[in-house]
């Protein structure tokens, strides 16, 4: 039976994308040893998720490997080699705050972690599917030299440019600020562009915005929509930093995301890059996700103001998701800003209630 291999598959797009390939009646190995509790503590622990799968899921099996360690990463490819029928690496250091506080930790997780996914691939399964997690950080601050409007609730870009649209592929990369969280990410995406050219193996960057869902474990540094419902759903504090909360975010569900990672691994290509998310479609500022989830729980959320944006945040993101659907014109979005906050918010509310 074909084998799914998923690192990350106890947080919210590896979960996702376990239950996902499991129901299509594939065995699942899943590569966590939940690094996210070291990252931002307890509340972002994804053991929960962990035992969800392990309950829900007959054909999971769960490895607590960590993805720095090349042999362990080897000795599990070599063992399953031919069987496996897609590799979905998601498990990363995924706040560019946390990377300031610990670059050797980023580096080491986002891009060694990563060169070492692909070299065991290459060695041992190099013609399987290898799907990546990037991220719109690639990017660096660039969208922010973006001709942007400042309406009531948003900023919004000149509709007359390029971009109205959203922003496609062909943005630079260079002369920017990533973030040290932006440049381990870049060193990596890059990595599994260069194995997919050099070795000739199907490998895609999935660079995205905001990605969500009620599986996210959100937190004060990464998680943006799930952590805001939450703190809604709890009353707890909510800081929003800069840009008069005006900034424009977009935002795909995980059950999305993993649908366009399984159009890919039926009709891979080679070293392919796609920016992914919610597009015109799915996007909101934070005083409108704010008002959604006041809407959601019938009074106003516990939010401040801190007028000191974050170091290299962006103001306005918004993808072309253009070139995937070119590549896959099947695949839709289901889900927009709205409906995913409210299934964030059913999902969860007794969880974060107890």
């Amino acid at each position: 039976m074909s084998i799914a291999v998923i690192t990350g598959s106890a947080g919210l797009i590896g979960s996702e994308a376990s239950r996902h390939f499991a129901k299509l009646g594939m065995d699942v190995v899943g590569i966590d040893n939940d690094m996210r509790a070291r990252f931002f503590g307890a509340e972002a622990s994804t053991q929960w998720n962990r035992e969800a799968l392990q309950a829900e899921l007959k054909n999971y099996t769960h490895v607590e490997i960590d993805i720095r360690d090349f042999d362990a990463i080897e000795a599990l490819f070599k063992k399953y080699a031919g069987d496996i029928g897609v590799i979905i690496h998601t498990a990363a250091q995924p706040s560019h705050d946390w990377a300031a506080r610990d670059p050797h930790m980023d580096f080491s997780v986002n891009a060694n972690g990563t060169l070492n996914l692909l070299e065991a691939t290459r060695r041992h399964s190099p013609k399987t599917p290898f799907i990546f997690t990037s991220t719109n950080k690639v990017y660096g601050d660039t969208p922010n030299r973006l001709p942007l409007i400042e309406l009531e609730d948003r900023w919004e870009i000149d509709p007359s440019h390029t971009y109205a649209t959203g922003i496609r592929e062909d943005m630079s990369i260079d002369q920017t600020m990533h973030s040290l969280f932006g440049a381990s990410k870049v060193a990596a995406d890059v990595l599994v562009q260069e194995y997919g050219r050099y070795f000739d193996m199907p490998t895609a960057c999935f660079r995205g915005g905001c990605l969500t869902g009620p599986g996210h474990s959100g937190t004060a540094l990464h998680g943006f929509l799930a952590y805001l419902m939450k703190c809604a759903a709890t009353d707890t504090a909510y800081t929003v930093n800069g840009y008069k909360g005006k900034q424009v975010r977009d935002n795909i569900h995980s059950h999305d995301l993993i649908t366009a990672f399984d159009a890919f691994r039926k009709a891979p290509r080679i070293a392919e890059v796609y920016n992914i998310g919610g597009g015109r479609y799915s996007n909101c500022s934070m005083k409108e996700a704010i008002a959604i989830c006041e809407q959601l729980t019938g009074r106003p959320m516990n939010a401040t103001y801190n007028e000191n944006n974050r170091m290299g945040d962006h103001i306005w993101w918004v993808g072309d998701l253009a070139r995937f659907q070119g590549h896959y014109p099947d695949w839709k979005l289901q889900y927009n800003v709205p409906a995913i906050l409210k299934e964030i918010y059913e999902f969860n509310r007794e969880r974060w209630a107890a």
